[in-house]
């Protein structure tokens, strides 16, 4: 799937319709794609929290290439019901409630 940058954005939304025409249940890990009908991954809040102690440590002398890989801990789950409706779709309650978002 694209990057999330301004070429990727139509991408993505291109993508996204297609997925929908074609009445494909698309599942993503990557958050930006919010009109498919699941995104499941790291939070973005722990994306940036992470990203923020890199910059920091770079920024205080620490060498990139001496830093640790780091395996997100955080995840969220989005589900969207707007698209599931248009898929003829019925989520179950019990997912609903495990959602950390509902898109209406």
């Amino acid at each position: 799937m694209p990057a999330p940058d301004a070429r990727g954005a139509s991408l993505r939304s291109a993508l996204a319709l297609a997925a929908r025409r074609a009445e494909n249940n698309s599942a993503v890990v990557i958050r930006f794609f919010s009109s498919l009908l699941v995104s499941y991954g790291p939070s973005q809040a722990y994306r940036w929290k992470i990203t923020a102690t890199y910059v920091d440590k770079i920024l205080k002398g620490a060498q990139p290439k001496a830093l640790p890989v780091q395996q997100p801990t955080e995840f969220e789950l989005v589900i969207n019901l707007k698209t599931a409706k248009a898929l003829g779709l019925t989520i179950p309650q019990t997912l609903l409630l495990r959602a950390n978002e509902v898109i209406q």
